[in-house]
């Protein structure tokens, strides 16, 4: 992990360290390209196999759905269905800690009670000469969630991404999650599903899932919009089906960065720096203070913290890879690097986190307080954690109500009000040279 003074740096070199790479320049590892060359028999690139998937579901349907995922997946759906039963949810049910199951409901009811507060209404207004103007605001009819599985449980990936839309008003929410070898879904990935409104679930994981969804398959709907997280190759895919159906976003690898002046709790830093750290080794984890003596007990503090850690590797290699401690002058100079960063997770660790909170521009979302970690908002406490990576917080918004909705516009006017504007109308039509556009007000008189 980097410990650097800004004051020693150019305005260049901190934008080059602060920047983060496009997510389809990410160099595959070592392992992930021997595993390419075993399944694909080449040494291709994460973009080769992903066209090479796309375009062979696009035109053999179930067929190299299921060839892909016995192939990556391991699991052979050839004599089984790859939807999820009644039986596989009845099972599931008995499996599930009651416990865990509650706090399942309660995070789900969290998220769904803060959507609901962000649904837009339609509206129609009254102008001159009895005109109306408006705008409805529709629910996409069918949309397709992506959720992280296979060996992995990500029963908060069901929860951030069914419940905007079931909120929204979409009437069919189908899912797509990798299965486990055996072909089985994790069961509390199944009951948030269930408690979200999720109406299908495909055990399809990949750049298969994607493209089953963007073009239908004989067992797959098509869907108007695709939304959720995934890897290297489910985010290409995503991409590359881009037209044929709508996205949410290109994300890439999770990543946190901490505003904290001298009254910051080291511990806390270094917990909220490894709880990034810990998803994968292209995580990125930035401290950015004024405080050098925070900067030496928060870098003591994350060693001790690591050892501790199940996933220590994967959190050791990404801090080293990508871990950041930045000393600025004064904290308005950190707060000008985060807006720099335009991070996907934002947290403000000083004395006065609020005072502070007008200035950020840039970021997914922003967490005020030593008792607002991230963790909170990636579990709980309401807003989505689908969020703008990659700098991309720069223009990209979070994972929202309107995310599953599409606004139409409503006009009416009566022969007064047209009669009043005609003239105007004609004039910027022959100005355009369309005679057509200025004959069809001309001729209502």
């Amino acid at each position: 992990m980097k410990v650097v003074n800004a004051a020693t740096l150019t305005a260049e070199e901190i934008k080059k360290l602060l920047t983060k790479p496009a997510f389809d320049q990410v160099v595959l590892s070592e392992g992930i390209r021997a595993k390419n060359r075993e399944l694909f028999g080449e040494d291709l690139t994460a973009a080769e196999v992903v066209e090479k998937i796309v375009n062979g579901v696009r035109l053999n349907g179930d067929a190299d759905v299921i060839k892909y995922t016995k192939l990556i997946d391991g699991a052979d759906f050839t004599k089984k269905p790859f939807i999820v039963t009644e039986e596989e949810f009845s099972e599931a049910e008995n499996l599930v800690d009651p416990a865990v199951l509650t706090s399942i409901q309660k995070a789900a009811a969290n998220v769904r009670q803060y959507h609901l507060e962000q649904k837009p209404n339609s509206w129609l207004t009254y102008r001159e000469h009895g005109s109306i103007l408006g705008q409805s605001c529709i629910p996409l009819d069918r949309v397709g969630i992506y959720v992280p599985g296979g060996t992995a449980s990500y029963p908060s990936s069901v929860i951030m991404n069914a419940v905007p839309a079931a909120v929204a008003g979409v009437k069919e929410i189908v899912m797509m999650v990798p299965p486990a070898r055996d072909g089985k879904v994790n069961p509390y990935v199944l009951m948030a599903a269930r408690e979200a409104g999720v109406t299908k679930i495909f055990k399809i994981g990949g750049a298969q899932a994607i493209a089953a969804l963007a073009f239908g398959t004989e067992s797959v709907p098509r869907v108007d919009k695709i939304t959720g997280p995934g890897n290297i190759f489910v985010t290409l895919a995503k991409k590359a089906v881009y037209g044929h159906s709508d996205i949410d976003m290109l994300a890439g690898p999770s990543e946190i960065l901490i505003v904290a002046d001298e009254s910051a709790n080291p511990a806390y830093v270094a917990a909220d720096m490894l709880s990034q750290a810990e998803h994968d080794v292209l995580a990125s984890s930035i401290v950015i203070t004024d405080s050098l003596e925070l900067a030496k007990k928060v870098e003591g503090e994350v060693q001790v913290q690591l050892a501790k850690l199940p996933r220590q590797e994967i959190a050791r290699a990404s801090l080293e890879k990508n871990g950041l401690l930045i000393v600025t002058t004064d904290i308005m100079q950190a707060i000008e690097l985060a807006n720099i960063s335009a991070p996907e997770h934002l947290e403000i660790l000083t004395v006065e986190p609020f005072q502070l909170l007008p200035y950020v521009r840039h970021a997914g979302a922003v967490f005020l307080g030593p008792y607002s970690p991230e963790p909170l908002g990636d579990y709980f406490a309401g807003p989505n954690h689908v969020l703008p990576t990659g700098g991309t917080a720069r223009f990209y918004s979070v994972l929202n109500v309107e995310t599953f909705m599409k606004r139409t516009s409503i006009i009416s006017y009566t022969q007064p009000a047209l009669a009043a504007v005609k003239e105007d109308i004609i004039r910027l039509a022959e100005a355009e040279g369309l005679e057509a556009h200025a004959n069809a007000i001309r001729m209502r008189g």
